[in-house]
C-alpha cells in the first residue's frame, strides 16, 4: 500500500514484499516470525526493505521469477536494484529485525523464526554487508518504521502475550 504525503510517501510492506526508495520514503511493516532487512546508503539517502517469510529461495534449481517471500530471493531483488542505481551493496548499512518465536515448537524444534534469523545472518556475510543494528528473536510482534531520509528504524515490540494489543515499549534501534 502506498500513501502519498506532502513530505513524501509511506509504503506498507506485507509479507513477501520489498521496496526500494529515496529520502522521501518511509517504509512500514509488522513482523512475527518473518524477518525484515533494511539497507541504507548514508550519502545518497537511498534505501530498501524486505519482509521475508521463509529462508532460502523459491526455486533453487530453475530460472523462474524470484519470490520475495524467501530471504535469498528478496535479497537478490534488492541487490539487483542497488546495482541498477549504480551503487554497490557494500555502500549500504544493514539492519535486521524479526524472527520472533510466535509458536512453541518444543525442545530442539527447528522453528521457522530461528531459520529466518540464521538466513539473515548468512545473507549479511554472503553479500559482505555491514550490519549496524539487530533486533532479532524473542517473543511477540514488531512494528517497524524505516525513514530513508536519515536511516532511522523505529521499533515497537509486543510482549508476546496472547492478549497483548499494545506494545510494551517503543524506541529507536539506530
Amino acid at each position: 500500500m502506498t500513501t502519498a504525503l506532502e513530505s513524501g510517501i509511506d509504503i506498507f510492506l506485507h509479507p513477501g514484499e520489498w521496496y526500494f526508495g529515496d529520502r522521501h520514503t518511509r517504509i512500514y511493516t509488522t513482523l512475527g516470525s518473518c524477518v525484515a532487512i533494511t539497507l541504507w546508503h548514508p550519502q545518497l539517502k537511498l534505501g530498501a526493505m524486505c519482509h521475508y517469510m521463509l529462508p532460502g529461495d523459491a526455486h533453487p534449481h530453475s530460472d523462474e521469477a524470484l519470490n520475495a517471500r524467501y530471504g535469498e530471493d528478496a535479497m537478490r531483488l534488492m541487490v539487483a536494484e542497488i546495482r541498477r542505481m549504480g551503487t554497490r551493496p557494500g555502500d549500504y548499512e544493514a539492519k535486521l529485525f524479526g524472527g520472533a518465536s510466535m509458536f512453541d515448537v518444543g525442545p530442539g524444534g527447528g522453528s521457522v523464526a530461528r531459520r529466518n534469523i540464521q538466513a539473515a545472518e548468512a545473507l549479511m556475510q554472503r553479500y559482505e554487508l555491514k550490519t549496524v543494528a539487530r533486533s532479532l528473536g524473542g517473543c511477540g510482534y514488531r512494528q517497524l518504521v524505516f525513514n530513508i531520509a536519515n536511516g532511522d528504524v523505529w521499533v515497537r515490540q509486543g510482549d508476546g502475550s496472547a492478549d497483548s494489543r499494545q506494545a510494551n515499549g517503543s524506541g529507536e534501534v539506530a
